[in-house]
């Protein structure tokens, strides 16, 4: 006996991990609600899947009222998200002093404000629409969600908002109501991005030292030398679903696993040290 198709909705399915994951799960014979700015994008899928396995919607995730109004428009058509996948995200490349405070600004508004309507909105159908309650919610966040890196804070800083928002709801939620959270941390993955989703600012020329961390950053993601294969890359995230049991975090490519130990090395390794500081600082 065939397994029931989960049904999914996507954020930012137009390019990237959500245009991959769409496609998997198409292929897989899941359902797929795919949300995105600009719905001609998949108009390609749409002429290959029924109605009944894809529902193309439309969907700025800054837009409250929008987020609200498409789990609302799953639900009408079919009653019920196992599954979301908060993916849609924005990337500009430039250093603190490169970046304007507008660029920056959108930046949270997409990955961080964006990201948080999702999830509310989320948590709520799991808990108040699904019959049974419960569903899954993946993160999509980044190495740089993890570690700081140059030519990318204000990236970084929007995807370590959201997993500390992400941190922070799960110990929020009752585990009577069945959900379940994983904070994916994918490094460079080769992905079919839209170029409005990633732009690289014009660099300060204090930083213009092509020897710079910042300059050598610049060189890289324009390169050839990204290795991930983002087709990959969802095969193993949509594996998560399948387990009962979780990880809070899924570190997806071997510099992102590199990273997360050594910053949790870093970390260990201040508190042995300095650990010692906070022992007499409390009233008698």
């Amino acid at each position: 006996m065939a397994p029931t198709p989960k049904i999914w909705l996507i954020t930012g399915a137009s390019s990237g991990f959500g245009r991959s994951m769409a496609e998997l799960l198409l292929k897989k014979g899941d359902i797929v609600v795919a949300t995105l700015r600009k719905p001609e994008a998949l108009s390609d899928l749409a002429a290959q899947y029924p109605s009944d396995r894809l529902l193309v919607v439309k969907l700025d995730v800054t837009k409250k009222a929008e987020v609200i109004a498409a789990f609302a428009k799953a639900q009408e058509v079919f009653g019920r998200i196992d599954v979301v996948f908060n993916n849609a995200g924005q990337n500009v490349i430039g250093e603190v002093e490169s970046l304007s405070e507008e660029s920056a600004r959108q930046l949270f508004e997409v990955n961080f404000w964006g990201a948080a309507h999702v999830s509310r909105e989320a948590v709520r159908f799991f808990r108040e629409v699904n019959k049974p309650r419960g569903g899954r919610l993946l993160q999509v966040s980044s190495r740089l969600g993890i570690v700081g890196g140059p030519a990318s804070a204000y990236y970084g800083a929007s995807k370590f908002a959201l997993e500390g928002l992400s941190e922070s709801l799960l110990k929020e939620l009752d585990p009577a109501w069945n959900i379940k959270v994983t904070i994916v941390e994918p490094g460079p993955f080769r992905t079919k991005i839209v170029a409005e989703n990633i732009r690289i600012e014009p660099q300060h020329p204090a930083y213009a030292d092509p020897s710079s961390p910042s300059s050598q950053f610049r060189k890289y993601i324009t390169s050839n030398a990204i290795d991930g294969d983002a087709d990959k890359a969802v095969a193993a995230i949509e594996k998560i679903v399948h387990i009962d049991n979780p990880p809070v975090r899924l570190p997806l490519h071997k510099r992102t696993v590199a990273a997360a130990k050594e910053k949790a090395l870093s970390i260990l390794e201040d508190v042995d040290n300095y650990g010692a500081w906070s022992e007499d600082l409390y009233f008698n």
